[in-house]
């Protein structure tokens, strides 16, 4: 085992960090092109829970669609959901929305420049507050997202999950004792790259990591052993039957789901109980008549908190009656000339299923 490690000053630490950046760090992100804390804020959410290379296309797309923060208030949400499809967790986009809203109707669209304020928009918590005030305005705010968890973490052999607040509360400290007085903008982006490129969290990198030789973690023989794993849960299991039902033009039946909760504001099939008979089910919720309902391959999909099984069931409309388009949330949806509207990732799949075998 290598010898016991001095204690990283400050500047130590934050001045290896810089020097590793210079050469090796990532200087060509297309947010840190033409930087604002509105490219910034946008690059920032859509990098939560998500990989940058996911993330490169999606924002160029958002960026050409929504060119500043006045565009995207004035935007409908439809449409910030269909640029967001296949992105995931909704939510981001739907508080990148109202927070676009908040800034136009409070803030003069000028995106503020005080932590109190960033932080009261929505989807904005204390980390992403700080990156941005960082990355943008050269503010000195620690930042403490997964890699930089994992790097201080690995570095101080801090034990247990992130999640629990004792331990969190030693990472801000140490993220709050290493963040420079100077170079915030490169230090912050540097502490995100080392996470993201060398102190991986399957295979780190560590003969290449300039922090190599202070990183108890590395001392021990032990880095993937830290940070600790959230305490496994079996994820519950929960059933669904999503009905594509075809009018004698071949359009779909899509409504819009509810603002909140799971694919909130998104377009997705009618859904009616596992178990229930979807014909008698589409009568009288619906008032359609339909020919049988013949099941599809069923398909999963997984949020972070349960397995959702999916039986899609597809058939024609014979017969309907007015209370089909009585709320205004329902639409006739056409596979071959598809417009823009936010749709779950399951959902745009059988979509294309259809369209492919429609032809």
């Amino acid at each position: 085992m290598p010898p016991e490690a001095k204690p990283t000053t400050q500047a130590t630490f934050s001045g290896r960090l810089l020097d590793w950046f210079d050469r090796c760090g990532r200087h060509d992100l297309p947010w840190q092109a033409g930087r604002s804390a509105y490219r910034v804020w946008v690059s920032e959410i859509m990098l939560q829970q998500t990989q940058v290379a996911t993330v490169i296309p999606y924002f160029e797309r958002f960026m050409a669609r929504f060119p500043d923060i006045r565009a995207l208030a004035d935007a409908e949400l439809d449409e910030v959901l269909h640029l967001w499809t296949g992105l995931g967790y909704y939510a981001r986009g739907r508080n990148l929305h109202r927070a676009a809203q908040q800034i136009r109707d409070q803030h003069g669209g000028q995106f503020p420049t005080d932590f109190e304020q960033v932080l009261a928009l929505p989807g904005i918590g204390r980390s992403t507050a700080g990156a941005i005030l960082a990355q943008a305005h050269e503010q000195r705010f620690a930042i403490l997202d997964g890699n930089v968890k994992r790097v201080l973490a690995r570095y101080h052999a801090v034990p247990g999950w992130p999640g629990e607040k004792a331990v969190e509360r030693r990472l801000w400290e140490l993220a709050e004792t290493y963040t420079p007085t100077d170079r915030i903008r490169d230090y912050t982006q540097a502490i995100m790259d080392l996470g993201a490129t060398i102190c991986r969290r399957r295979q780190p990198d560590c003969p290449a990591c300039p922090l190599a030789e202070g990183c108890q973690a590395r001392r021990q023989g032990n880095p993937h052993d830290y940070p600790g794993r959230k305490p496994r849960k079996a994820l519950p299991v929960r059933q669904t039957t999503m009905l594509i039902l075809q009018n004698s033009a071949g359009e779909v039946l899509l409504e819009q789901r509810p603002p909140a909760g799971i694919w909130g504001g998104l377009w997705s099939f009618p859904e009616c109980p596992a178990q229930t008979p979807a014909r008698q089910w589409c009568a009288k919720q619906l008032g359609l008549e339909t020919t049988e309902l013949a099941p599809q391959p069923p398909l999963r999909h997984t949020f972070s908190h349960y397995h959702l099984d999916i039986q899609p069931l597809r058939g024609h409309i014979t017969a309907q009656d007015s209370r089909i388009m009585e709320p205004s949330k329902r639409v006739w949806y056409n596979t071959r000339r598809p417009d823009e509207r936010g749709l779950p990732a399951p959902v745009k799949a059988l979509l294309q299923e259809l369209a492919a075998t429609s032809d």
